[in-house]
């Protein structure tokens, strides 16, 4: 059995997680910015179906990539210095958020990124707390993510892809900007292949959570992302 979360944001220890379904936590509350934000900085993020009750989530171990250990192969690479992209940062957000939800993947009939969580996520970019970052080719949205930072953590949440790569040129130009602002994490949620291939690697629940209490109280005040910061990151001079 789990708990049904109260009216305030608060939550059970990360300890009490289910080990079947991996760090199932809590049920019930609500998506407030206020509730987010708490469960986030505890390592805790929310993952359901529509029509079920929010469900609560905090793995053990725990997928992570430090911004240092982004893979970036041989093929990237030379994409990364072409000319034929443009990344801009927090400028899409909600349509990022879209077509992360819309996007057909492998082995899954639908999406979990719920009407619900799409509208809390716009009310966190809106206030400073999530970010996109956008990969632009002739003029169109071609790929991207977003996620959530607080403190110096970013907590991963999507990604798509409309063209080849432009998925990975975004989390490339993410990594220039975690390092710049002195970050040190990406949560990348639950273990899987895909992430893996990007550097990823999963560590124990209790050095993510004892990473967190770190990183999460480091004064980093919200606000949206500058695109000029990242814009010419891997350009040949």
């Amino acid at each position: 059995m789990i708990p049904w979360l109260p009216a305030e944001p608060v939550f059970p220890p990360l300890e009490s997680a289910l080990k079947e379904p991996n760090g199932l936590l809590a049920a019930g509350g609500d998506l407030s910015p206020q509730r987010l934000v708490s469960a986030y900085a505890r390592g805790i993020f929310p993952w359901y179906s529509a029509g079920e009750p929010i469900l609560w989530w905090s793995p053990d171990p725990r997928m992570v990539l430090f911004p240092d250990e982004i893979a970036i192969s041989r093929s990237l690479a030379k994409t990364l210095r072409n000319r034929a992209y443009e990344v801009r940062l927090d400028t899409a957000f909600a349509d990022v958020v879209t077509a992360c939800a819309t996007s057909p993947r492998d082995g899954q009939a639908g999406t979990w990124i719920t009407a619900e969580m799409q509208a809390a996520y716009r009310r966190l970019h809106e206030l400073g707390f999530a970010h996109s970052v956008e990969t632009w080719i002739d003029g169109r949205l071609a790929g991207g993510l977003y996620g959530i930072a607080i403190g110096r953590a970013f907590y991963g949440e999507s990604m798509f892809a409309r063209v080849t790569d432009a998925s990975k040129i975004a989390l490339a130009h993410l990594g220039v900007q975690l390092r710049r602002l002195g970050f040190g994490i990406i949560d990348c949620q639950m273990e899987t292949r895909h992430l893996a291939s990007l550097g990823a690697r999963p560590i124990p629940r209790r050095e993510f959570r004892a990473l967190l209490d770190r990183l999460v109280v480091e004064n980093v005040a919200p606000g949206h992302w500058r695109t000029d910061a990242v814009a010419d990151a891997f350009r040949k001079p």
